[in-house]
């Protein structure tokens, strides 16, 4: 196991990785599979993952392991993953006043670094139709962000969700933050992001519903072109009618 503590990107927050680097039969590409441990005083995460995307984590509340690859991989199972996950937590937990206590003696500036933040629905918006909207925050450091939602400007918290914090090749983080909602026209959300590189200045992102309406536009012209193709043939007058429609 490798125990990666930066001199330079430090917080009363033990983060232990263990990398392992798997090259190809073609050695035309470079793996990586990853085991995340993270604890602090109020936060406790463990899951493993391999080239940036999650494999599966640990449910400390309901005490399993969650296999989390979508279904076109296969079953994929990982017996005792969350003893694994539970075990290593406990040992970063143990750790943690000792951590503390030597990170306070160093005196080292901390390098933060600001989220970058979308928001976009998870699926084609439909009137009435319930759906999921997704803020993504991406690129912070460290590990540590509030992410709030409003909907037409009044806080909402019910049907909301928040991922783990995932890692990031460049030692930066991700994190997911959904809100399940029922598209009505006019509506609009906002998701607002706060992190110690704002500075006290929140990065707010808003959608809004638009859903564009079938057109018209076509199926008039060719209505109009039939009726005046068989008014022609009536009068025995032939017309050749050139439509250019432009979109």
């Amino acid at each position: 196991m490798t125990v990666q503590l930066s001199s330079i990107k430090m917080e009363v927050y033990i983060i232990i990785l263990t990398l392992t680097t798997v090259l190809s039969t073609s050695a035309e590409f470079e793996h990586e599979a990853l085991q995340y441990v993270a604890c602090s005083d109020v936060e406790e995460e463990y899951y493993i993952g391999y080239d940036e995307e999650e494999v599966g984590h640990v449910d400390l509340k309901q005490k399993r392991g969650v296999m989390t690859l979508p279904d076109f991989m296969g079953p994929i199972t990982y017996p005792g993953l969350y003893e694994t996950g539970a075990d290593e937590i406990q040992g970063c937990k143990r750790d943690l006043p000792i951590f503390t206590k030597s990170f306070k003696s160093l005196h080292l500036e901390m390098d933060l670094d600001a989220p970058q933040t979308s928001i976009y629905p998870k699926d084609d918006v439909q009137l009435g139709v319930q759906n999921t909207i997704i803020c993504h925050v991406t690129g912070f450091y460290p590990p540590s962000v509030n992410i709030s939602w409003t909907k037409n400007n009044v806080n909402v918290s019910e049907g909301m969700s928040l991922s783990q914090y995932r890692p990031r090749t460049d030692d930066t983080f991700n994190i997911f933050s959904t809100l399940k909602f029922t598209p009505a026209e006019g509506d609009f959300y906002s998701c607002t992001v706060n992190h110690k590189a704002l500075q006290g200045q929140p990065q707010t992102k808003t959608w809004d519903v638009d859903v564009a309406l079938p057109s018209v536009g076509p199926a008039v012209l060719c209505g109009v072109g039939l009726t005046l193709g068989l008014l022609g043939v009536a009068v025995g007058t032939f017309f050749f009618i050139k439509v250019h429609i432009t979109d």
